[in-house]
């Protein structure tokens, strides 16, 4: 009897597993979703694509079990191999405040759904504290500091109940149905409100309209804050993925520029993610990707005043201090010159990144993007820009030919109104015109 229990709970659990993932990730779900236990308080993942996922969870089900609320294009949990960002999130650690959370929830009803924010389409009761996601219809990484911003928003709003404002980076996990919290020893529950998908423009245009479609456009007031904390998003976003995309380039053979590589990698993560924890790890990770990696310790010694330096960067009295001293601020502010000095960026490598470019490189995308921008704006390429010109002078040069045949006698001023040129460019075609 007892057994039979233990089968069914067992059995239900895993069933309410299933249910949450497929919820959460069916509709269009694309690349590799992570799903991670945690053993010592060391997380042990594996990754499986949305078809795999289901049949999987039968091996993993259990205490301390989470799954990726987004997915990734290979199989590593980082930033960015962010293929889909597929929902939105706050976790709410309301038991550090001693908040009972049914009066949380009671709170968040009446008083935040619907008004501060938009009523979540699930609630995942962790054991202690609990989860909100928002599912948003899939969109690519590019969209990730956009992503991130509504992100921030919303823990924003929360804070005063428990928004934890170290849980909100996109490759984040968070405890899976039917896992039990071994810290507590309770079930982990999730109530299922709604299945509308949000579209995360809307998200922004009705809860951040500070942030326009366009963020390179000139802000004023408190838009212009706005927008220079989306832009500084948008530029760490692009320079993490620089870095990994030179690592790429050189096939993770980054053997002399290992420590630089790790430091400013944990040192952008930082800044991109405000948790330094979750930094490290990620650096932890790409290191274990070098054909020569470097011992755990190492990169952590190695890379520790990127953490320190990132502390220092969000010290308000620090920041104001280096700012009266003339530098930027504090924190590192790297140019595009020093870093490609650091690593020796080859302008070739250069062509194959987005942020870390040299002035040549640059030049050379700003006349590209300009001769493209001509191009769709119905301007000619200069071939035809200058054959349609010789066919205007030509033409100009025989009615200027017939003007004189008929009246040898005829002032520069009447030709030039004749032919709408100047009196100067009268006296060239002339020129022309005796030349043939």
């Amino acid at each position: 009897m007892l057994l039979n229990k233990l089968v069914n709970d067992q059995t239900e659990r895993l069933q309410n597993a299933q249910y949450h993932a497929w919820f959460h990730h069916h509709q269009c779900a694309d690349g590799w979703i992570t799903v991670a236990k945690k053993e010592k308080n060391v997380f042990k993942s594996y990754h499986y694509r949305p078809a795999e996922l289901a049949p999987e969870l039968s091996k993993w089900i259990g205490e301390d079990v989470y799954f990726s609320q987004n997915t990734f294009y290979k199989p590593l949990r980082r930033i960015e191999h962010i293929r889909q960002l597929r929902s939105l999130y706050v976790d709410v650690d309301c038991y550090l405040l001693n908040y009972d959370t049914d009066w949380v929830m009671g709170k968040l009803v009446h008083e935040f759904f619907g008004e501060i924010m938009p009523e979540p389409n699930l609630i995942i009761f962790s054991g202690r504290g609990i989860v909100l996601v928002w599912l948003i219809e899939p969109v690519p990484h590019q969209a990730l500091p956009l992503w991130q911003a509504i992100q921030n928003y919303f823990c924003e709003q929360l804070k005063g109940i428990g928004g934890d404002t170290k849980a909100l980076d996109a490759a984040r996990v968070f405890r899976i149905a039917g896992s039990i919290n071994s810290k507590t020893g309770t079930e982990v529950v999730v109530q299922y409100r709604h299945d509308y998908h949000y579209v995360l423009r809307d998200l922004q245009k009705e809860y951040l309209p500070d942030i326009p479609d366009n963020p390179n456009k000139k802000a004023k007031g408190r838009q212009k804050k706005v927008v220079q904390i989306y832009n500084i998003h948008r530029l760490y976003h692009a320079r993490l993925l620089d870095l990994v995309k030179l690592c790429e380039i050189r096939n993770y053979d980054m053997k002399g520029y290992r420590e630089t590589t790790l430091f400013l990698y944990r040192y952008w993560n930082c800044c991109f993610l405000g948790d330094p924890e979750d930094a490290l790890n990620q650096t932890l990770s790409l290191n274990s990707e070098f054909k020569e990696p470097l011992s755990d310790k190492e990169v952590t010694r190695a890379t520790r005043s990127a953490e320190k330096a990132w502390l220092l960067k969000n010290d308000k009295k620090a920041d104001k201090l280096a700012k009266e001293k003339g530098y930027p601020g504090a924190g590192y502010n790297l140019k595009n010159e020093t870093i490609i000095e650091w690593l020796d960026i080859t302008e070739e490598e250069q062509l194959q990144l987005v942020s870390v470019i040299g002035n040549n490189v640059k030049r050379q995308r700003n006349t590209a993007a300009k001769r493209e921008k001509r191009r769709t704006e119905g301007v000619k390429p200069r071939d035809e820009y200058l054959e349609a010109q010789q066919e205007k002078t030509e033409d100009k040069l025989l009615i200027l030919q017939r003007a004189i045949e008929e009246n040898p006698k005829v002032k520069r001023k009447d030709l030039a109104n004749l032919l709408s040129v100047s009196i100067y460019r009268v006296d060239q075609l002339k020129h022309l015109l005796k030349s043939l």
